[in-house]
């Protein structure tokens, strides 16, 4: 966690509700830093739901096994999340370490350890030594509470800037229900089914299979549209839990994903994970510039998502972008190297509104002081047209600074 917080962030803090059916506390478990939280335990009521998507990586986390194993059952109790250690790469002290946290989180709460779901970020290849749980998360649950918010998100921060919240109210059937999410990532970001770690909890009564459903289809143009370095964590965690509480209020109950209702909710899904996904890029370790890749007149959707990824993971223009230079050659350069349908000739490159390149050439109305200060802002758009069909996607990144160097250079120190 460092103390400067990025140029980036957002200027304010929603103001986050609680949420009905969980409640949540914070320790500090000494995992591996000094004198700050590092866990999160959160409890939720019975007939709580749960929804996840995780890692495609070969080398997961045992956390991520864990819940990938029991998430089936589609039902949660707990959540237990601590930051300083990734207890990836760890072997059979891994595995034990996690059946040992879900075991001392189950007693804490009073349900079975299947019910229990876990996360770990940090340090990669260093055993997470779970006896310093005993007694942290009985304490947590005898403090757990409806807010705030922003210490959740706090507990859960390694290299971030600053906290990351998000909030949404949306009817369901006429009932008022609330979507809140937390995220925390800054490096090692290049998700591929989920993000670094971020969990949403709504009160909306929504089935497992559903709530599975909403979620993978909501973190593709989301969590994993994003990049800050092109690399895929080991640790990777997106889950959704719905505690049903606002059946209370008359809230219906949805078992089917193809419900009208859920019309309102898919959407403000959607924006809330898009939120916190643009958060994390923001929060790119050492970032100082936001920027969005939109390629269009691809051949699908698919070829412009790779395109897109292939500049906005391109060392090239993140320094590019840094230097605040618009050298739209290592965008043709980016676009070249993907290995998707693009002409030359159809070829044109903008920054922000300025057309810079157009048929394979610098644009003839090309104006080097206008694009210059464009460059100089916080946020930059880089849009590519390929001129070859309908496809079109947009992905979200940041800059490449020595900032980045210098802490990943020590990460472990």
């Amino acid at each position: 966690m460092s103390t400067t917080v990025s140029p980036l962030a957002p200027k304010s803090v929603p103001d986050m509700p609680a949420v009905e059916g969980v409640r949540f506390a914070t320790a500090a478990a000494g995992i591996r830093y000094k004198n700050r939280t590092d866990v999160l335990m959160a409890v939720f009521d019975e007939g709580t739901t749960a929804a996840g998507v995780f890692t495609r990586s070969k080398c997961p986390s045992a956390a991520v096994d864990w819940c990938r194993e029991h998430l089936a059952a589609g039902t949660a109790r707990a959540l237990v999340v601590n930051s300083g250690n990734a207890n990836a790469f760890t072997g059979m002290k891994g595995r034990d370490a996690v059946a040992l946290t879900a075991k001392i989180a189950a007693a804490a709460a009073g349900c079975r350890p299947e019910e229990v779901f876990l996360a770990s970020t940090g340090v990669i290849g260093e055993p997470l030594d779970a006896t310093k749980f005993e007694g942290v998360l009985a304490d947590c649950v005898k403090r757990a509470a409806g807010g705030p918010w922003i210490e959740a998100a706090c507990a859960i921060m390694t290299t971030d800037t600053f906290p990351k919240v998000a909030t949404r109210t949306v009817n369901l059937g006429g009932v008022p229900v609330t979507i809140n999410g937390i995220a925390k990532g800054a490096g090692m970001i290049a998700p591929d089914m989920a993000t670094m770690l971020s969990f949403v909890v709504t009160d909306a009564p929504i089935a497992a299979p559903v709530l599975q459903r909403l979620l993978a289809r909501g973190v593709e143009g989301t969590f994993n549209a994003v990049t800050v370095d092109g690399d895929t964590s080991t640790s990777d965690t997106l889950m959704l839990f719905a505690t049903g509480a606002a059946a209370k209020r008359g809230a219906p109950r949805i078992d089917e994903a193809g419900d009208r209702r859920l019309a309102a909710f898919r959407k403000a899904l959607g924006e809330l994970l898009l939120d916190l996904a643009q958060q994390v890029a923001r929060d790119g370790e050492g970032a100082r510039k936001f920027v969005a890749v939109t390629v269009e007149g691809a051949v699908s959707a698919a070829s412009a998502r790779r395109i897109a990824f292939s500049i906005a993971n391109s060392p090239l223009v993140k320094t590019a972008v840094a230097g605040e230079d618009a050298n739209w050659g290592r965008i043709v350069m980016a676009v070249g190297k993907a290995g998707e349908p693009a002409e030359r000739d159809r070829l044109a490159i903008f920054f922000g509104d300025i057309r810079v390149a157009h048929e394979g050439a610098r644009d003839p109305a090309y104006d080097e002081a206008a694009t210059s200060a464009y460059m100089q802002g916080d946020e930059i758009a880089i849009r590519v047209d390929l001129g070859l069909g309908r496809g079109k996607a947009t992905v979200w990144t940041c800059d490449l600074t020595k900032e980045y160097v210098a802490i990943n250079g020590d990460y472990r120190s």
